[in-house]
């Protein structure tokens, strides 16, 4: 995986993260929305910052806020760069 999209990943698995929490969602519906915002308004702006060097499907994913495709698109390009190495 490219270096520069690390925290665009990190990003993608903390959002899936939250959304699956459902113990915190539970206690604190308030805080999980919060929460799930702040990682929205965060991707967006590393999906600004990312855009001129993005592969357009990539691009494509994240304008259309499909975030579980974005997160298997980096997971299958390390995939395939990791056999690649090998």
């Amino acid at each position: 995986m490219n270096a520069e999209f690390s925290s665009l990943h990190a990003l993608l698995k903390r959002r899936v993260e939250l959304i699956s929490d459902h113990t915190f969602r539970d206690a604190d519906r308030a805080g999980h929305l919060a929460a799930l915002q702040q990682v929205s308004e965060l991707l967006g702006n590393e999906h600004l910052r990312l855009r001129p060097i993005l592969p357009p499907r990539l691009n494509h994913f994240l304008q259309q806020a499909s975030f579980s495709k974005a997160l298997d698109y980096l997971h299958e390009n390390q995939l395939a760069r990791d056999e690649g190495e090998v």
